[in-house]
């Protein structure tokens, strides 16, 4: 048989058999949950600056890639093995149905072990590139989402809360890696992430009741008590948000500039999320979980052209 002949034939199958592994490579990408991990490398990353600030001459760039790096392999960990956990809830949702797990492109076997090898492999770099403090921090927060906010989706509205202590993680760690101990500052940065995921996850929770509801989540009540409980989740620590955006200013670590921006945000924030308690439209939802998203990168940039 001719060489063209020959050629014609396998390049279908090569091809085919590339895309697979495409596929493949994409379903274990997405069991990462890459567009949360995004987030959670801003937030320690923002920690990180504002502990050592980037314009010094000491900075220490490789310090910083070892802390984002680890807390990658940590975070990917999590997700992972998140959806592990919830794949049969997931399945019940339209908005999470097509993920790996859920729509079974991915054995659960395979799933759990990636999602050990990366949480595992994660907590020992941050221990031995870093330091103890931030993988420490690290691993309780990989703990108490996993072991805490995870099952507690199913059983009361106050998951959220739960969910909050973990999430607001990522600056810690990013401040205990750049300096080795944790400050009052820290804390205000803890306490702004904190509060803002509140609002963040009442457009996501409104947004999708029903498909929360049909996987039987609780993150919202039901009945009468839905809207009075999403509005007051919201309205309240987007306010607190205004309160805190004043800290950094009082304790003396940031300035006029700073505080003037973080009030104007927050004030619009807080714009978005009266909306929603009042309206309680999906359309309403939406644009505050854009706000949300545009909110928490803002305000700590201009935390860090602060300090410059």
């Amino acid at each position: 048989m001719p060489a063209e002949r020959i050629a014609d034939l396998t390049t279908p199958a090569l091809q085919q058999s590339a895309l697979a592994r495409s596929s493949v490579l994409a379903d274990y990408w997405a069991l990462t949950k890459p567009d949360v991990n995004l987030l959670i490398l801003i937030t320690t990353f923002a920690g990180f600056c504002l502990a050592r600030p980037i314009q010094s001459v000491d900075f220490p760039i490789l310090l910083l890639f070892h802390t984002l790096l680890g807390t990658l392999l940590l975070a990917s960990g999590t997700g992972t093995l998140n959806q592990f956990v919830e794949r049969r809830f997931d399945a019940q949702m339209r908005r999470t149905k097509r993920r790996p797990l859920a729509a079974g492109r991915i054995e659960p076997s395979r799933a759990l072990w990636f999602g050990i090898s990366l949480s595992v492999s994660g907590a020992i770099y941050l221990a031995a590139a870093v330091n103890f403090l931030a993988s420490l921090i690290a691993v309780l927060t990989w703990l108490s989402y996993l072991l805490l906010y995870t099952p507690l989706k199913r059983k009361t509205p106050l998951c959220t809360m739960a969910g909050a202590f973990p999430g607001a993680a990522p600056p810690l760690i990013g401040w205990a890696a750049a300096s080795g101990k944790l400050s009052l500052e820290a804390w205000v940065l803890y306490g702004m992430v904190f509060l803002w995921q509140f609002p963040h996850f009442m457009a996501i929770a409104w947004m999708y009741r029903e498909d929360y509801e049909r996987a039987g989540y609780l993150v919202v009540p039901c009945g009468e008590r839905r809207d009075s409980f999403m509005a007051w989740q919201t309205v309240l620590p987007s306010l607190g948000l205004i309160v805190l955006s004043l800290a950094p200013m009082l304790l003396g670590k940031e300035g006029l500039v700073f505080t003037v921006g973080a009030l104007l945000f927050s004030v619009c924030f807080l714009y978005y999320g009266g909306q929603l308690a009042l309206r309680k439209t999906n359309i309403v939802a939406r644009r505050l979980l854009l706000a949300s998203i545009f909110y928490l990168p803002l305000v700590f940039v201009l935390m860090m052209l602060d300090k410059m």
